[in-house]
């Protein structure tokens, strides 16, 4: 089953992580759709690969280079928007890490520390500087992203099976604190896809089992539109666009 494709134009949509996997695959398809776009990560040159990519459908990028443990960063950032635009209609918080898969009692204090800085810390930093933007918008979109492992029992994925289950737990009270608004807020899962994240976890695993990112971003398009109507929810990709 497919789902059609939002209409996306007029929109400035800002997408967190942005230079491979499924950041850059919803970066494009956000563009294709006629959003005009921010996009963050860590390295200026991997971001002017994906601007190449959105100038050559005709659309428009701004690239920001940002680490998530700079969260000074984010209140900037959201300035020169406001600035610029005063509004920001979609929020993609897509940037995470996966440190090495090991027992809780055996994770390296810098480990933990970067998991709880870049999945946890920086997404509220983004949250906060972000809020108003949203707000400001006629119909603003936030989406956290989350995973599978944020709930039961998950051996050796302590660190990042902690930060999405508080991230999802934070995008819950956001998602409360906003019932009165247009503002609508979820956290969705995108499932086993074929990133180079899910290749460290599982070196063994066929690729080709997976989904692309690809398939993945029109999950995100459906809730970046003006008509979704899912709030404050734990929303599966698959099962929302039929994989």
């Amino acid at each position: 089953m497919s789902i059609a494709t939002p209409d996306l134009s007029g929109k400035l949509v800002l997408v967190a992580g942005a230079t491979r996997g499924i950041g850059r695959a919803v970066a494009m398809a956000a563009a294709t759709a006629g959003a005009e776009l921010v996009i963050t990560g860590r390295t200026t040159g991997a971001l002017e690969e994906v601007d190449d990519e959105v100038k050559a459908i005709g659309g428009h990028a701004t690239i920001v280079e940002m680490d998530m443990k700079d969260t000074a960063a984010m209140p900037r950032l959201a300035a020169a928007i406001a600035e610029r635009w005063g509004r920001l209609d979609g929020l993609v918080a897509n940037a995470a890490i996966l440190t090495a898969l090991t027992p809780v009692g055996h994770v390296t204090p810098e480990d933990w520390d970067n998991n709880i800085a870049i999945n946890l810390t920086g997404q509220w930093h983004m949250i906060r500087a972000f809020d108003p933007l949203l707000r400001a918008a006629p119909a603003g979109r936030a989406i956290l992203v989350t995973s599978g492992a944020a709930v039961g029992s998950f051996p050796f994925w302590g660190p990042y099976a902690a930060t999405k289950a508080v991230l999802e737990a934070l995008g819950r009270s956001w998602a409360g604190e906003s019932e009165q608004t247009d503002l609508r807020i979820n956290m969705l899962n995108p499932g086993g896809t074929a990133t180079t994240m899910r290749a460290s976890a599982f070196p063994g695993e066929d690729p080709e089992s997976l989904p692309r990112p690809e398939d993945i971003a029109p999950a995100f398009l459906a809730l970046l539109a003006d008509d979704c109507r899912y709030h404050g929810e734990v929303v599966d990709a698959r099962e929302l666009i039929g994989l």
